[in-house]
This record gives structure tokens, C-alpha cells and sequence, in this order.
């Protein structure tokens, strides 16, 4: 059976070329993803890394499994390749934005650590609240089906995002099931029009950061009223890492809940 390094020497590279290469893609990861909030990073761009001084063509994708796997035993991060599991199209039958870029390949670092040691060495406290606003907002579209709407208006609880306990927020959403993503998040005290929010800042571009994330799918839908915005989950929201989670938490609050009640 042919080892890694039998596969490097049939494409006439050293080990020292070999590393070098691994080093700068590892690198590039990882600044990517610190520079960007943890947006996807192309496969395309790690390619061209190992292309602008080597041609042959079987060495990126060597130099890339090589990269993600010092990642892994380096500093805990998977390199988890993501992949969409459908193209949104416009109802007017043409092709959106993600459809275009369906097939293109991209990477983002997940954490394998043990959460006690990630929180307490890694974890950047300063950006919690992007992690809060994150988990808000999944967990509102995730209780509307998995899909919602910025269009139309129903009930939710008024509080504000820095005060309240989502625990709170899912019990009062769950009875009350929205079609409107920007009212909740109004009732939250997030306003669509607010660029100086003193914890997010502009709040339409935290909203755009968890599409840019793959959190969020954004689909642009044509009718005879003209144009809509449909937001629903993506596959970093869908993935088993961050939706079993969501959904133990959600059972936990209403069996929490239904206990007191009951007191």
C-alpha cells in the first residue's frame, strides 16, 4: 500500500518543498479564518498556494489532507470540508447566487477540543456576543421549520438581546411561531435600520456575516408582489455539531419550564 510519502516522491517533490507548502497552507488557514470571523475559505484559495510555483496536478490536494491533518494534531482544529445539501433558485426560475457557487468547495475550522479546555484557553470572551446574536438567531429560524421569511408579522415576547435569557425567548417563540425574522430580532431590541448598536454595531451586517458564514442561506423569491427575502439554515447550522446541541438545549428549557409549571 502506497504511504504519503510514496505519493510525494511520484510527483518528484522533497520533503523540505513538501513542508513548506503545508506550513504556508496551514498558515493561510488559519489568519483566513481569523481575519474573516470564521467565513468558509475557498478550496480554490489553498490551491493556488501550492499552484503558484508547482504544476503537478495531483499536489494540492495531497498538500491540503496533509495541512488539515497538522491542524488537527497541532491545535485541535478540524479542517471540515463543507458541502451544500441543495441549490436554492429564484420562484422565477432563475439561478441565485449560492446555485452559481454550489460547487465550489470550501473549508472552515471546527474545534475538537474538549469544551472546558477550548473555553478556557481559546475562547475569545470579547466575541461572545457574536456567538450569542448566532445562537438567536439559528434558534429562531430552526422553530419556524427551518426556514423564514423577512416579510410578515406575529407575536413575540419584547426584551432586550444584552438582558434576556434564551431560554426565555424559546419558550415564547415556540408558541408563537414567526414568518418574519426582523420582527423577532426587533423584539429583541434589533432594529434592521440600527448601523451603531453598542454590542453587534451595524445589525444588518451581523445578519449578512451569519450568511457569509454558512449559518444562514439567503434566497432572493420573485412573486407577483414583487421581490422577497427567505432566510433558512445552512449547512454549518445543520450540521450535527451545532443542531444536536440546539435541540438538547430547546428539550432542556421546555422540561424545565413544564417542571415549574407544574410546581
Amino acid at each position: 500500500m502506497a504511504t504519503v510519502s510514496d505519493d510525494y516522491a511520484q510527483i518528484d517533490i522533497s520533503t523540505e518543498e513538501k513542508d513548506k507548502l503545508v506550513a504556508e497552507v496551514m498558515r493561510h488557514v488559519l489568519f483566513k479564518t481569523h481575519q474573516t470571523t470564521g467565513c468558509p475559505i475557498k478550496r480554490e484559495e489553498l490551491t493556488q498556494i501550492v499552484t503558484k510555483n508547482y504544476r503537478q496536478r495531483a499536489l494540492p490536494a495531497l498538500v491540503i489532507k496533509e495541512a488539515g491533518d497538522r491542524l488537527a494534531a497541532t491545535f485541535g482544529y478540524e479542517m471540515r470540508e463543507l458541502q451544500r445539501t441543495r441549490a436554492p433558485s429564484t420562484r422565477s426560475g432563475r439561478p441565485s447566487q449560492q446555485q452559481v457557487n454550489v460547487d465550489a468547495k470550501s473549508y472552515v475550522l471546527v474545534s475538537k477540543l474538549d469544551p472546558e479546555v477550548y473555553m478556557k484557553y481559546v475562547e475569545h470572551k470579547e466575541a461572545a456576543h457574536v456567538s450569542g446574536f448566532a445562537f438567536v438567531v439559528i434558534s429562531i429560524v430552526h422553530l419556524s421549520g427551518g426556514k423564514i421569511s423577512e416579510g410578515n408579522v406575529s407575536r413575540f415576547i419584547s426584551m432586550s438581546v444584552r438582558k434576556s435569557s434564551p431560554a426565555i425567548i424559546f419558550l415564547k417563540f415556540a408558541n408563537h411561531i414567526s414568518e418574519d425574522l426582523w420582527h423577532q430580532l426587533r423584539r429583541l431590541g434589533l432594529n434592521e435600520s440600527d448601523e451603531n448598536h453598542p454590542v453587534l454595531g451595524n445589525n444588518k451586517q451581523a445578519l449578512e456575516l451569519l450568511v457569509q458564514q454558512r449559518y444562514l442561506l439567503k434566497e432572493k423569491l420573485s412573486g407577483p408582489e414583487g421581490h422577497s427575502m427567505m432566510y433558512e439554515l445552512a449547512e454549518r447550522a445543520l450540521d450535527e455539531s451545532i443542531s444536536g446541541k440546539l435541540k438538547d438545549y430547546i428539550s432542556q428549557v421546555v422540561s424545565t419550564s413544564t417542571a415549574a409549571e407544574v410546581d
